[in-house]
């Protein structure tokens, strides 16, 4: 499938990649290989497989949940590079 270099810089903007003049080619090259391949995967027979929900038959297995004492609080907080009261001091990560 042909994607034209428009179309390549919209899905980037929308994407919100930063793609020099350069790595055009490369990016339609790489793009327009992955369509193609999902050509191939859309006109792969699948009438004789057998209905799939799951790769296996696993179910979620959940714990008891308990509290438990942390004994090594000391050393966990050893290697903290910055601490208040006891506990991580992080920066502020959002404004």
């Amino acid at each position: 499938m042909k994607i034209s270099k428009e179309e390549l810089l919209h899905i980037a903007n929308l994407s919100d990649l930063k793609i020099s003049e350069s790595e055009i080619d490369k990016y339609l090259e790489n793009l327009e290989d992955i369509l193609e391949y999902t050509n191939v995967l859309e006109s792969a027979s699948i009438e004789e497989l057998d209905e799939t929900i799951g790769a296996n038959d696993n179910e979620n297995v959940f714990r008891k949940d308990e509290i438990k004492e942390f004994e090594g609080r000391d050393a966990l907080l050893q290697n903290a590079p910055d601490l208040e009261d006891d506990m991580f001091r992080i920066p502020k990560v959002i404004n």
